[in-house]
């Protein structure tokens, strides 16, 4: 069945991109896929035939397979067929969302979640929000991230790799960084750090950052932390919720080829923290501790033996913050329990990460795959930790880094791998990236081109996990199985004890349509509280507004029929002409693919008289130019590729496209400032990476409201 149905016509949804269900040409001839027959019957259904395929021995190794058939033995999973991958993954799927206490007990049995007091039973209350899981049940995360530390064969593996824009990269081993955290834990506890106090970082990813998040989590305490690439006021409007009780501080760090002093910000911020009771500082640069400051190097250098806080099943682990466009960022509020459950399924089962991988995302601390990335050690990878600018000096500095580190599962953002494929990249080829088994991809939907070139200049057999989810839920929705073909623009499934669901506007369930991101039943990592909302009335409005009782995330989603999810970006910023609506990434698609085009923004304005407004901004690569030909490129591309519905009015020439902090177009805030909105309305600057930027769009709007006046 296809994936691009057209809209129905009392329920008019997003158009799925026709890139989304390729057709069996799609395929390149020397793809690792199924065997002949099997690609012989899927073009006699019509289906889109894979990009890549696992292989028996894959399949037969993967965690997830063996933890399927020990499920079935212990737990009342159906029992796998193996004949056929997807349908046993389906069934498993289905068990885990219809029996999610079977389930999640035993994910928890399945990696020895070491309880120490014993749960009363796995969900006391499913109801959305305010589920109870575990209850009775305490634990400890950090215990179980430093388990390797207890092996003697394993203490002396490490535990982290870390480099920087030198690359020179040094390790920590696993019994190192045990030390480390006990030695910090005991130093919190004399500073009086008890359970539930925050902890904050104002940190780069660098192995302290790590060090302190454990050692804060040892003790029951709350971490947070921002990179230090965020200014003042962005650090303050998050931390200043929390009222952190220890900051830990850098002098600076090092970004594309340059130092960067942040002596003055982090004076701002003590000062604006008066909640502390400590900083304390960490000397990238070299520069001498400020004064009052506690020195790093003084708490994490004895020995004592680890110690760690039971803590209740649902107790705060730590403090994400949405990306806060309008108003102060959402404080997300999650805990030991539930991530650790959450992580372990994800890493383990959907990544396949366990000991003697090396585990490498792109990230900042200031991001939740900064966290996600550390729950590697659950697994008993190594985590590889890089503190620099993804693309310098080149911009294959990633790849650098995977063959350096001997990555085997390598993390980055979508934007990463259109800017390779733009840049002409070859890593496979220049490159020794032999170790890498699979590609992780996210930030945003990867496009059909950077399945196809990922296949092609990285490796033919190379597992692709395009991954969709959230800092809300520090997981994903849907992304990866090992066990799964990969179809280009397709995310392979929505993962184990997710019940993900595409509803149409009446609330209806729809497969092979596109709809909202639904998701009808509690996961562990759905966020406790927010900070600051005692009342709960911000979390309900963030997600079980508009269908009560089931989590609506704000995504356009299409389940296909045969398993698949293709992700359509952002519902709150969707385009809607002549009642046919279109998420925005599926015009960035098809815009940037054009070698002139380096960046895009879309923004769809309901006009007072009625009218509709759809202005497509763009930032030029260098040396091109917005000429006419080019526009009748743009337009033509979105015409046949898309919609002739969804061509844009006009076709606009940028300085750039805002970002948040964490990299995510900032849509909504630009139709605020074109509806004529002034910028302290429409955005909270201190979430914005560019603010100049932005002025530029609060300008287009006064010069269009001043032509409008002018005219009779």
């Amino acid at each position: 069945m296809s994936t691009t149905p057209e809209p129905a016509s009392t329920t008019p949804v997003p158009a799925a991109p026709a890139s989304a269900a390729p057709g069996p040409d799609a395929l390149p001839p020397d793809t690792a896929a199924p065997d002949a027959p099997a690609l012989d019957a899927a073009a006699a259904a019509g289906e889109p035939q894979p990009l890549w395929t696992p292989g028996p021995d894959r399949i037969a190794s993967a965690q997830l397979t063996r933890f399927h058939a020990w499920a079935a033995d212990r737990h009342g999973a159906p029992r796998p067929g193996g004949a056929d991958p997807q349908q046993d993954y389906d069934a498993l799927h289905s068990w885990s969302v219809r029996a999610p206490e079977a389930f999640w007990a035993a994910v928890a049995q399945w990696y020895d979640v070491r309880f120490t007091t014993p749960y009363e039973r796995v969900l006391a209350d499913p109801a959305m929000p305010g589920a109870r899981w575990f209850p009775g049940a305490t634990l400890n995360y950090a215990e179980h991230a430093l388990r390797p530390a207890l092996d003697p064969a394993r203490a002396a593996e490490p535990a982290l790799l870390h480099l920087d824009e030198r690359h020179e990269s040094a390790a920590v081993s696993w019994a190192e960084l045990s030390r480390q955290v006990a030695s910090l834990a005991a130093a919190l506890r004399r500073l009086g750090v008890a359970p539930g106090d925050r902890v904050s970082g104002y940190l780069p990813n660098v192995p302290q950052a790590v060090v302190a998040l454990l050692a804060t989590a040892a003790v029951g305490g709350v971490w947070t932390s921002c990179a230090p690439d965020f200014g003042a006021r962005s650090v303050l409007d998050r931390f200043q919720q929390v009222e952190p009780v220890v900051l830990f501080t850098v002098d600076g760090y090092r970004y594309g080829g340059k130092t960067h002093d942040r002596a003055d910000v982090v004076a701002e911020l003590r000062a604006g923290l008066p909640s502390l009771r400590a900083t304390v500082h960490i000397p990238l640069l070299g520069a001498d501790a400020p004064e009052g400051a506690l020195h790093w190097e003084q708490l994490t250098a004895d020995a004592p033996e680890p110690e760690y806080a039971a803590v209740a099943f649902d107790h705060p682990l730590w403090v994400l913050y949405s990306s806060g466009t309008t108003g102060l960022p959402k404080a997300i509020v999650q805990s030991q329990g539930g991530i650790l459950l959450e992580h372990l399924k994800q890493t383990g089962l959907h990544l396949d990460l366990g000991p003697g991988d090396r585990f490498f995302w792109y990230t900042s601390t200031g991001w939740m795959m900064w966290n996600f990335l550390v729950s590697g050690l659950l697994a008993g990878a190594t985590v590889v930790l890089y503190d620099g600018s993804p693309g310098h000096p080149t911009v294959d500095a990633q790849w650098r880094i995977a063959e350096q580190t001997r990555t085997t599962v390598f993390g980055t953002s979508a934007a990463y791998v259109i800017a390779c494929r733009k840049a002409d990249v070859h890593p496979g080829r220049d490159l020794d990236l032999s170790s890498v088994t699979c590609v992780a991809t996210t930030g945003s939907p990867l496009p059909p081109d950077a399945f196809r070139w990922l296949h092609d200049e990285v490796a033919q057999d190379l597992w692709i996990a395009s991954v969709s989810g959230g800092t809300d839920v520090c997981s994903c929705f849907a992304g990866g199985v090992p066990t799964l073909p990969v179809h280009i623009g397709e995310l392979q499934a929505p993962c184990l004890g997710t019940d993900l669901q595409a509803w149409d506007v009446h609330g209806r369930p729809v497969v092979d349509e596109v709809g909202e991101l639904i998701v009808a039943n509690p996961m562990p990592s759905m966020p406790i509280r927010f900070w600051n909302d005692p009342d709960g009335v911000r979390y309900h409005e963030s997600y079980f507004e508009m269908f009560p009782g089931v989590w609506r995330h704000g995504d356009w989603i299409t389940l296909t029929s045969r398993g698949t999810v293709v992700i359509h970006g952002r519902s709150d910023s969707t385009l809607n002409r002549q009642g046919v609506r279109m998420g925005s990434s599926d015009i960035y698609e098809v815009v940037e693919r054009l070698p002139e085009i380096r960046e895009s923004l879309v923004i769809g304005l309901e006009q007072p008289d009625g009218g509709y407004w759809m202005p497509l901004f763009v930032q030029l690569a260098e040396g091109a130019v917005l000429d006419d030909a080019l526009r009748d490129r743009v337009r033509a591309a979105i015409r046949s590729q898309l919609s002739p519905r969804h061509v844009p009015d006009e076709i606009i020439v940028a300085p750039g496209v805002p970002h948040t902090l964490t990299g995510k177009r900032i849509e909504v805030p630009v139709k605020k400032l074109l509806q004529g909105a002034p910028l302290d309305k429409a955005v909270n600057a201190g979430s914005v990476d560019d603010l100049d930027v932005l002025r530029f769009y609060e300008r287009l709007a006064a010069e269009r409201a001043g032509g409008a006046q002018d005219r009779p």
